[in-house]
């Protein structure tokens, strides 16, 4: 499955290369024909590229989201250890809480 996503990921990549490669093609033909100047010319790309930034950035989110919702990220150990640090801190919270609230055990006298 994280053969898929890589795939995804790259014709993602691919498509957005190419759209950007045709898109200075026609500046670039606009602007020899004369149609628009090589200001507005270097406007309309740098506006291409902020906005392709933008989304690549929006769309790496949501993919590693995905990643890890699908369980294809790989954590380390590191990682594992403090999520396991956190759940055992968690559940002792949770037995103390219980076990001061509850009344105390009478002792048993012989």
């Amino acid at each position: 499955m994280e053969d898929a996503f890589k795939k995804f990921l790259y014709a993602g990549v691919d498509l957005a290369a190419e759209v950007s490669t045709k898109f200075e093609e026609t500046v670039k033909d606009l602007i020899e024909k004369g149609k628009i100047s090589d200001v507005e010319g270097k406007k309309m790309v740098d506006e291409l590229f902020e906005r392709t930034e933008a989304r690549k950035e929006e769309f790496e989110a949501k993919y590693n989201d995905i990643k890890e919702k699908v369980g294809l990220v790989k954590k380390t150990e590191e990682e594992i250890l403090a999520d396991l640090k956190s759940k055992v801190a968690d559940l002792e919270s949770k037995i103390g809480k219980s076990s001061k609230t509850a009344a105390p055990k009478a002792k048993a006298t012989a």
